[in-house]
């Protein structure tokens, strides 16, 4: 009976398992949305962020979108390799090189962004309301904020 009313009732476990499950049902949903362009979820949040924060070092690209090292250089590999991205040397550091998006792919990722934003919008305007959406969003920071600073201390 225990373990039943861990699994419910608002307990830390339930907790989890709700917002596991509401990840992985809403990143299927987004999947959907980028399905027709041939590429996977990291790829397509690749050419997201260039999109959005211009060019950016292979790692910084890795740290926005939630990737490891090995994962980002693989995804912009990908990406080179179709002609979306190139890496340039950086202007101040030799060592360094930035991933760019070609200029033929500006005009596309910034439309096919703006469908999949659409259709984001779509969902979470089915779902939410304005107050609601502002209401789980400080929840969701306010509890991955505690959970990485417990992680930090437990690491220290």
């Amino acid at each position: 009976m225990a373990k039943l009313e861990s699994l419910s009732g608002g307990s830390g476990v339930h907790v989890f398992l709700v917002l596991w499950k509401a990840a992985r049902a809403v990143g299927t949903y987004a999947e959907k949305s980028i399905a027709n362009l041939d590429m996977c979820g990291s790829d397509f949040a690749v050419l997201e962020a260039l999109v959005h924060k211009g060019p950016l070092p292979v790692n910084e690209i890795g740290r926005k979108i939630l990737l490891t090292s090995g994962s980002i250089t693989v995804a912009v590999d990908r990406l080179e390799k179709r002609g979306l991205v190139e890496r340039r040397a950086h202007g101040t550091d030799r060592r360094a090189r930035t991933v760019h998006l070609t200029m033929d792919v500006k005009k596309l990722i910034k439309r096919i962004y703006a469908e999949h934003a659409a259709d984001l919008e779509k969902l979470a305007a089915a779902s939410l309301t304005k107050a609601e959406r502002r209401i789980l969003i400080s929840l969701l920071k306010k509890i991955g904020y505690k959970a990485a600073a417990q992680s930090e201390e437990d690491a220290a």
